[in-house]
């Protein structure tokens, strides 16, 4: 892949000078076209049991990016910096006072409290699972693990330490220079890239533990009761729970307003887009007997109220997602065998992360040539296509879903704004090289571009 811009530090990530816009409007400002005849929309029919027991499997290994790959000393380092209150202006604040493992990596607050008694906008977020997210935070400002560390240590209202403070007090220690170095041996020194690279790889070891929901869909037929097997039935079918809460971790790592009563314009404020306003990041569902209360704002204290929310209270948008169920209802057969369910997704043991399986990730998809890619069910398709310097890419969203095309890239930038069923963008790439094209609201729908001579 060629150079990318880190983005998401805040709202001025987004700000272009008058050159940089002149060059992106001269360039390939956003074009756009909407199809004649608008593809129906499809009802897929619920695929059989194990099919979609399969979606559900516990991956073999652990992702760790190119960038930053595993290594058991930058683990045990990252482990020492999330539980250290060196981190904090008091001294007495870590990581891990609102990320306790004992209560799921969250803190069982409707809102936590950073430093100065304050208390936080948004409610604790459990880590969980984490080496396979995308944007991270509940509205997704950033862009990976790495890039979030730094923001709870420097805000005001978290932690309120300076990151050039923390790297002194490090430095100073006595017994931290002795572990970056076992660390990061090919660079020692105590950076704040290397303090995020080494919390970021302690972050992505915790792994949820196995469940009998695991051993179940591993094919242990007796680890569900039957009542247990319909609430599978009802999250993956009536319910719609598994249209955002899919794969292992039991989240889409996408933003959707699910019609909560609250005025936080979540993924909106940072994309500055209004399809996306009310919209936050799909939690997982592991651990999740252990991460109560629930939702963005902390507002639902129970399982039971949060399956009353998508039944009864959900307030009506036009920004609500297209994945969330309208005018659900279920009997209370059907309630119950889902509430059930949902209790297998924690472990029944001591809360510990799953030993695991580093790799360093990889994409091993082959180029297709072709000018034209489509959007279908949150995924580009295909996922790596070549294009010849001054040809045009035509992105056609097939999919019920809105959409928006992004690229962040030093030699480019482009936006296309909400791009709804329907409509065609048209993208013209500046220059050769290879580019990330990807959707602001499901981003983990990417897109690999070569362009060549």
């Amino acid at each position: 892949m060629g150079a990318r811009r880190d983005w998401f530090h805040g709202a001025a990530a987004f700000t272009l000078g008058v050159a940089a816009a002149a060059f992106l409007l001269s360039v390939s400002a956003p074009h756009r076209s909407r199809a004649s005849n608008r593809p129906a929309e499809k009802a897929a029919a619920q695929p059989g049991l194990e099919k979609l027991k399969a979606t559900f499997k516990r991956p073999a290994a652990v992702p760790f990016p190119a960038s930053n790959p595993f290594s058991e000393a930058k683990r045990a380092l990252g482990e020492k910096l999330f539980f250290d209150g060196t981190l904090s202006a008091d001294g007495k604040m870590a990581c891990s006072t609102c990320h306790d493992p004992a209560r799921g990596f969250a803190d069982a607050r409707v809102k936590s409290e950073g430093v100065t008694g304050r208390s936080l906008a948004r409610h604790t977020p459990a880590l969980w699972n984490l080496a396979w997210a995308g944007p991270v935070f509940w509205d997704g400002r950033a862009r990976s693990l790495e890039e979030q560390v730094a923001s709870p240590i420097q805000s005001p209202d978290e932690m309120d330490l300076p990151i050039e403070t923390l790297l002194a007090r490090l430095r100073e220690d006595k017994d931290y220079p002795q572990a970056f170095a076992a660390a990061f041996p090919e660079d020692p020194r105590i950076t704040r890239e290397s303090v995020a690279k080494a919390i970021a790889t302690y972050e992505r070891t915790v792994v949820s533990p196995v469940t009998r929901f695991d051993r179940w869909i591993a094919g242990d037929a007796k680890a569900f009761s039957a009542q247990e097997v319909e609430g599978f039935k009802v999250f993956t079918g009536a319910g719609g729970c598994s249209n955002c809460h899919s794969g292992f971790a039991l989240t889409d790592q996408a933003f959707h307003d699910i019609g909560l009563p609250d005025d936080d314009r979540g993924r909106g404020a940072v994309l500055r887009l209004p399809a996306a306003e009310h919209a936050f990041k799909t939690p997982s569902l592991r651990e999740i007997g252990r991460t109560a209360p629930y939702m963005h704002d902390g507002s639902l204290p129970t399982l039971a109220a949060v399956v009353r929310h998508y039944e009864t209270n959900v307030v009506a948008r036009p920004t609500l997602s297209a994945d969330l169920p309208r005018k659900l209802t279920l009997s209370d057969k059907a309630r119950r065998a889902l509430l059930a369910f949902l209790e297998t997704l924690t472990g029944e043991g001591e809360e510990k992360p799953a030993a695991i399986v580093a790799e360093t990730a990889k994409f091993d998809v082959p180029v297709v040539s072709t000018t034209t890619v489509t959007q279908d069910d949150k995924a580009f398709n295909p996922r790596h296509v070549r294009l010849k310097r001054g040809e045009r890419l035509w992105v056609v969203n097939n999919d019920t879903r809105t959409h928006n095309v992004r690229v962040f890239d030093d030699a480019f930038d482009f936006d296309a704004g909400a791009q709804e069923p329907g409509e065609t963008v048209e993208v013209a790439f500046p220059a050769t090289g290879a580019f990330l094209v990807f959707c602001g609201i499901h981003p983990k729908m990417e897109l690999h571009v070569e362009v060549v001579p």
